[in-house]
């Protein structure tokens, strides 16, 4: 069984690579890629592998992304500390998932149900319907605000908090991690620009470049500018591609 690792930190990637050779002597590691970018150059110039290991957040981007680029032909496995709502409607959908860290019998089970033929291949318009969350509740006090993810400007973490700003204004505490929100948005109406923020597409008015490769994102009129909107070098190319779609 050919194995392709998707995972943006080397300990985590080391340690799954072990992993697998220790207890698995049936799968072969023919890659290990971190980024959004890698992964879909790897797929596009290599046969498809017969599991991939990937996990939601990488060094680029989530790695919905990659699903919005392309199509995967291989049954996936995703590996990640987040049990959210788009992990477990993976596994509804027969797609396993490991939560980290990883455990010997779980990683077992995930190898098993794809030799088995259980894991269906999940399709780009799967992956979004499936990730895609319409409305967040935002508790304030006694109160429960609803909030239309289409109405979402931004998303950014100062402080150690996460907040949301609506298209009007007003912005919220959430008590999701950007890493969570990553693999919980429509990949191809938000992105992760940084660490710290993702952002809609609808709120773009205009790109310009900075020193060292970044990119500088200028909201459109009355958009509330309440943090950072630079874009990180290691996300540049991912990031105009997502214009481009």
């Amino acid at each position: 069984m050919r194995a392709l690792i998707i995972e943006d930190e080397a300990r985590a990637r080391e340690h799954m690579i072990k992993l697998l050779a220790a207890n698995f002597p049936e799968v072969e590691v023919v890659g290990a890629v971190g980024s959004v970018k890698d992964s879909v150059a790897w797929l596009g110039s290599h046969p498809a592998p017969d599991v991939i290991f990937m996990d939601v957040e990488l060094s680029d981007g989530s790695s919905f992304e990659i699903f919005a680029q392309m199509e995967i032909p291989s049954p996936v496995v995703m590996t990640t500390a987040y049990d959210q709502y788009a992990i477990q409607a993976f596994e509804v959908h027969a797609v396993d998932y490991l939560l980290k860290p990883i455990g010997i019998p779980e990683l077992s089970r995930a190898i098993a149900r794809v030799a088995a033929g259980e894991v269906t291949r999940p399709s780009s318009e799967t992956v979004r319907a499936i990730a895609r969350k319409e409305k967040f509740l935002i508790r304030l006090n006694d109160r429960i605000v609803p909030v239309r993810t289409d109405d979402i400007a931004y998303f950014y973490s100062e402080d150690k908090n996460t907040y949301l700003v609506t298209l009007e204004g007003p912005s919220y505490v959430l008590d999701e991690s950007l890493d969570t929100l990553a693999g919980n948005l429509e990949p191809a109406d938000f992105f992760r620009i940084s660490r710290s923020c993702i952002i809609s597409e609808q709120v773009i008015d205009s790109i310009s470049k900075l020193m060292g490769g970044r990119l500088r994102i200028t909201l459109r009129r009355n958009v509330p500018s309440l943090t950072d909107f630079t874009v990180s070098r290691a996300r540049v190319d991912s990031f105009l591609a997502w214009l481009q779609q």
